[in-house]
């Protein structure tokens, strides 16, 4: 991907241009990296013709210039059809323990590129029962025939769904997001990277009166993460928000009712996982089912102990509510703008190749 040390690196190797402070994520020995294979993974990522109807591609949902969010409050599918939750973010998200908003046996990128490709309920891309008319529509373009050979060398008959899915999970293991104002100051020592506006918000942000960073903690703003060396299995945290309190304490819509529609336990009602908060400001509006349309209201929201009060049995004790001022929301909100890492959003290395054409190195 670079020179290192003055010398190109071998064709074949990858490198990680990671931000300061930040550990190489977790690869799975069966799908190692290569440029190869992260670039053939980024066509396919903006090609419409991994939908059923050819209509959209994996960045309909997931756009650049929203740090790979839609901007909608949910989902919509290929064919029109509104999914019950909104798009999360991408940023990083080689880093996340478990994938999806609240299905804690998710935790590979090459399993979580099977959902949209092939559910059915809610559609999404569309392809289920057409996974012969992929590979023959991936087949015929002659681009394709060499960029598989090159990022699977030696495999028969190389253009097969599961390299897809490989392919797709190499490209979204590099949309790392690290160079924010808060990066500049935590990892570079930039003192100077925050306005004191920011600096107020983030002492607010970690004190123990707020305590927005008991969920949104870590480097990545999303509680646990995991990555390259560390040793045993990592559990996922899903927590409450207070979001619903429908006809009783914590019940959700029907349609929607969060992790226990997974684990069929009732105290995990409207339990959904932490997303990350890198980028916030510009992947509104927020929550799992986009419910809520500004940062403004996010902040009314935990301060009020989320919309379920204090007679949500089921919520997570971590919304409590707190008091605050006009002048320290403002504060918190520049603090969570100094989150926006405007090189990430604009990167031509995550760009559509097919706008923008030939590998970017």
């Amino acid at each position: 991907m670079h020179a290192t040390g003055g010398r190109a690196a071998p064709p074949d190797t990858f490198e990680w241009r990671l931000p300061p402070g930040f550990p190489p994520p977790r690869v799975p020995p069966d799908n190692p990296m290569t440029p190869a294979k992260v670039e053939l993974g980024r066509r396919l990522f903006y090609d419409t013709r991994l939908s059923g109807n050819g209509t959209q591609a994996c960045a309909g949902c997931h756009r650049q210039t929203l740090a790979f969010t839609d901007g909608r409050p949910r989902a919509v599918g290929s064919t029109g059809e509104v999914h019950p939750r909104s798009s999360l973010s991408l940023a990083n998200v080689a880093y996340n323990v478990a994938l999806t908003w609240a299905d804690p046996d998710l935790r590979s990128l090459e399993e979580q590129a099977l959902v949209p490709m092939f559910r059915e309920r809610p559609v999404e891309l569309g392809l289920a029962g057409r996974e012969k008319e992929l590979v023959a529509r991936l087949e015929a373009d002659g681009l394709y025939a060499g960029m598989f050979r090159a990022a699977f060398p030696g495999e028969p008959g190389a253009i097969r769904i599961g390299n897809v899915t490989r392919a797709l999970a190499a490209f979204e293991r590099t949309l790392i997001s690290g160079d924010s104002p808060y990066d500049r100051l935590v990892y570079q020592g930039r003192m100077d990277a925050l306005p004191e506006a920011a600096w107020r918000g983030m002492r607010l942000f970690f004190s123990d009166r707020l305590a927005c960073s008991k969920c949104h903690g870590g480097i990545n703003f999303a509680g646990v993460v995991v990555f390259e060396g560390m040793v045993g299995r990592v559990e996922p945290v899903f927590q409450n928000t207070g979001l619903y309190n429908l006809g009783g304490p914590g019940n959700d819509p029907a349609e929607d009712d969060g992790l226990r529609s997974v684990t069929h336990r009732r105290r995990d009602t409207g339990r959904f996982r932490t997303p990350t908060l890198r980028n916030i400001a510009l992947s509104a509006p927020y929550m799992h089912d986009g419910s809520i349309p500004t940062l403004e209201a996010v902040i009314d929201h935990y301060a009020a102990g989320g919309r379920a009060g204090d007679n949500n049995r089921y919520k997570s004790l971590l919304i409590r509510g707190f008091a605050i001022t006009a002048a320290e929301k403002h504060d918190l909100i520049e603090f969570l703008r100094s989150l926006t890492d405007e090189s990430f959003v604009t990167d031509a290395r995550f760009a559509d190749p097919w706008r923008s054409p030939g590998p970017v190195r």
